[in-house]
């Protein structure tokens, strides 16, 4: 512990004044969004998985799974590509409002070919038509979530912007929730309650980019929508492939097993989710504008600052991953009100997952900060061609387990991959 601690403060020496207070103001913000929206699924999860049942919970899981695809699709790229634009101009006004119309315009296009396509799907497959109701009353936070400009605070380092809409809409969804889901026969309000906080929060965020920032809709020209798309073909790809891999666990499941497993299953991936990203992730969001600025300035800073952030990450999931692990029986018992063995053994592979990818979080992003997003794309593409099919190959032989023992095997790939591509990077 006091070696982290005296990493922490080494690291912590290295940045200037300013981008200290920048990165560890947004960061608190993040944190803070992500402690809320994260307790509030911890007490809402287990109610819901008792109120509705494992069977009802797996079909909103599946659901969800096959909607954030239509998310991927309308994020695009932008999450990265538009916000590292954004921190590059940020105090160019007329500049900023050209990208935000043009990310904006190119978004709602893809919103409505993805409506297009949902009504395809839930039309000519039996599978989803026999439930037509949950995708499409999941389908409302596609909306919500292709409104809400993250992007565009993050690009500005205004995540403040980001933690006050989520946690009003986290605040708004668990009253919600309780008020209005009582039983099995309520399982419908699940995801038309969760796509109506969606939309209310982007178009309040939507509010606060207009308002607050002044910013100017204005319907781009061909160039310039051909900009952006062009800007984010490549992380756009990357992360489609990122979520073959990821996404996809749930979805095969669902496909190839039963709601009640894949209910057992999603419960994992959850809790394994909240140990990944908090506060991985808010940190990375805070950092990476940053970042981008650092490395216009010295690249051999940022790359030592980063090789510094990651060495931090690594030996703090190695105290706490551990502990997890161990008391998983303790943590299942708690948020699901029994004993699920399936639930605790996939938790427990899982979270080795969990570990190999934060030993890998930064040096990853590094490769968006200098700019190599081709290789970014390159690596992920690859291991999803691998991965993929790997997913499906396991789940129909070992069904749930396959599908954690394939994240491990992938994760693991894409680490050995990555590091070496990096340390060539900086011997270049």
């Amino acid at each position: 512990m006091a070696s982290i601690i005296k990493l922490i403060k080494k690291t912590y020496k290295m940045a200037e004044h300013h981008e200290r207070t920048v990165v560890l103001n947004n960061f608190a913000s993040l944190s803070v969004l992500q402690a809320i929206t994260y307790l509030l699924p911890i007490i809402i999860l287990p109610y819901l998985f008792r109120v509705i049942g494992p069977e009802k919970f797996g079909l909103i899981s599946f659901a969800q799974a096959f909607v954030q695809y239509f998310m991927i699709l309308t994020d695009y790229g932008f999450s990265i590509s538009a916000t590292k634009e954004i921190s590059l101009c940020q105090h160019e006004h007329a500049k900023v409002c050209r990208i935000f119309s043009s990310v904006m315009t190119v978004k709602l296009v893809l919103a409505l070919l993805s409506l297009i396509m949902l009504g395809a799907v839930v039309y000519f497959i039996p599978k989803f038509r026999n439930d037509w109701l949950v995708y499409v009353f999941s389908f409302g936070a596609v909306i919500g979530n292709t409104i809400f400009p993250v992007w565009f605070f993050q690009g500005k380092e205004k995540m403040k912007h980001i933690s006050d809409l989520n946690i009003l809409g986290g605040i708004l969804f668990a009253f919600l929730i309780f008020l209005f889901v009582q039983g099995s026969q309520d399982y419908l309000m699940v995801p038309l309650i969760n796509s109506s906080v969606f939309l209310i929060t982007g178009l309040l965020g939507q509010y606060v980019v207009f308002k607050k920032f002044g910013v100017s809709f204005r319907f781009p020209g061909y160039t310039s929508l051909h900009q952006q798309l062009k800007a984010g073909w490549d992380i756009f790809i990357s992360i489609v492939a990122i979520n073959a891999y990821t996404t996809t666990r749930i979805f095969a499941i669902g496909l190839l097993t039963n709601n009640t497993i894949t209910g057992f299953y999603s419960i994992a991936e959850k809790i394994a989710g909240l140990c990944q990203t908090f506060p991985l992730t808010s940190f990375s969001q805070a950092l990476f504008p940053r970042l981008s600025k650092i490395y216009h300035k010295s690249k051999l800073r940022a790359f030592e600052f980063m090789q510094k952030i990651q060495q931090i990450t690594i030996n703090i999931s190695l105290i706490c991953l551990p502990l997890i692990f161990i008391f998983s029986r303790v943590i299942v018992r708690i948020l699901c009100g029994g004993d699920y063995p399936e639930t605790v053994l996939s938790l427990r592979l899982l979270l080795i997952s969990v570990l190999v990818i934060s030993s890998n979080a930064f040096r990853i992003q590094f490769l968006l900060v200098c700019g190599k997003t081709h290789i970014y794309s390159r690596i992920h593409v690859v291991m999803a061609m691998f991965g993929l099919p790997l997913i499906f190959l396991l789940i129909t032989s070992f069904s749930y387990v396959g599908a954690a023992v394939a994240t491990i095997i992938i994760e693991i790939g894409i680490f050995v991959i990555t590091f070496i591509t990096v340390k060539r990077l900086k011997l270049s």
